[in-house]
């Protein structure tokens, strides 16, 4: 199978934009709440509906979701979280490897309950000084650890076993770690690094100078995500096109590299509402004047989702539309023939502050539908109006193939 060469393809995902499904929330949802001029004349112009980007049984993960996106069935090649961004860090897996994600954290009330996932969006520099600090009690449990961007970080277990039991920081927000810490074979090992860190980090400098700021600490450290490096064949070899990934976090990026497209660094790309929007529209634009497909990347509407602030979420996504899906409308102008998705991985109700597996809104806009007449919006880019067109896609990794045209979208 192979896709029309002529024809630019664009992917937008606004990573955690939606909301809940339910009609007494979708009908006050941010996305719905939000003013979406360009979202909603997509939605108008184009196709909408719904798609399934979490398979039954998987968690709601930004992994598991964006390998749906980028057409791969996470139940067919997904191994874990931490081998893409081991991918995208430039780190090589052995096979017996186990990577993990491992988070810079807030933990409240004497290390018991998940403050924040993020150590309120710690700055990369401060990061790099903490997890410097603990790197020394995971070098001497055998383990390596690899600096990320702000609280990503990455951190490798060589002939780590399998059975372990994680939970990613993010699904249990004010929560206590009861039920939370790692459990089976080796947690053991991941406790220690997770309750030494405690001690080390709890009087470190840089924290010490956070909270003297009002922002919370990186007081703590927590491995997540583990897995094995996947197989994967690339987009190229299933469908004969060249594109680029521009994405601020490592996950994404290393997606796609996995599924063999260049991967470009923007500078002030943060993963966060300050990210730079025009730098990620003028990346994408430019990969497409040699290349096919351009997927675009947002987190920010994520995390503000996580964060349960309504007016932060509908900033993020105004932002997108108004940033992101505006400019790269009007820069697709210069090429005769494209077609344009956008979706978000994952709901990420601010109710709940977490994902969830419910289906996600879709709109598929080709270039013929692009016409003056069709400017003028009839319906917006929301779960509400989604969910009216009657249309799921039960599958989101064979949306890839709609936006190729190698399956035609009933």
């Amino acid at each position: 199978m192979s896709s029309d060469s002529e024809t630019k393809y664009v992917i937008l995902v606004p990573d955690g934009m939606a909301d809940s499904l339910a009609a007494e929330v979708a009908e006050g949802s941010p996305l719905k709440v939000a003013r979406t001029p360009w979202m909603d004349k997509v939605a108008s112009a184009g196709t909408i509906g719904l798609t399934r980007t979490v398979p039954t049984g998987m968690e709601a993960g930004s992994d598991v979701a964006n390998l749906s996106i980028m057409g791969y069935s996470p139940a067919k090649v997904y191994s874990g979280r931490a081998p893409f961004e081991a991918a995208s860090m430039g780190v090589y897996l052995e096979e017996d490897d186990l990577a993990f994600r491992l988070n810079l954290v807030t933990l409240e009330r004497n290390f018991t309950i998940m403050a924040d996932h993020s150590s309120d969006h710690i700055s990369t520099q401060e990061a790099h000084a903490l997890i410097g600090a603990v790197e020394p009690i995971i070098d001497r449990l055998g383990l390596f650890v690899y600096p990320g961007i702000s609280y990503r970080n990455l951190m490798v277990w060589k002939g780590g076993p399998d059975g372990l039991v994680t939970h990613p920081p993010h699904d249990f927000p004010g929560e206590l770690l009861a039920g939370r810490l790692p459990s089976g074979q080796g947690a053991d090992v991941l406790l220690r690094i997770i309750i030494q860190s405690w001690k080390i980090l709890e009087n470190h400098p840089v924290n010490q100078r956070r909270v003297t700021r009002c922002q919370g600490p990186g007081n703590s450290v927590w491995p997540w995500g583990q897995g094995r490096r996947p197989k994967i064949q690339t987009l190229t070899e299933r469908f004969g096109v060249t594109g680029t990934v521009v994405a601020a976090v490592d996950l994404v990026r290393g997606i796609g590299k996995y599924a063999g497209l260049d991967v470009v660094d923007v500078a002030g790309a943060t993963g966060y509402l300050d990210t730079n929007y025009q730098g990620k529209v003028e990346a994408a634009l430019s990969a497409l004047e040699t290349q096919n497909l351009a997927f675009l990347h947002v987190e920010a509407p994520d995390e503000a989702g996580h964060s349960g602030q309504m007016d932060l979420k509908v900033k993020a996504i105004e932002d997108f539309d108004e940033k992101i899906v505006g400019p790269v409308l009007k820069g697709l102008e210069k090429f005769p023939q494209w077609r344009m998705l956008i979706m978000p991985d994952h709901c990420t109700p601010i109710a709940t502050r977490k994902h969830s597996v419910e289906p996600v809104p879709f709109a598929l806009l080709d270039s013929g539908q692009w016409s003056e007449a069709a400017k003028s919006p009839s319906r917006t880019f929301s779960e509400k109006d989604a969910v009216a067109a009657g249309r799921l896609v039960d599958e989101a990794s064979t949306m890839m193939e709609f936006l190729l045209g190698v399956q035609n979208l009933q």
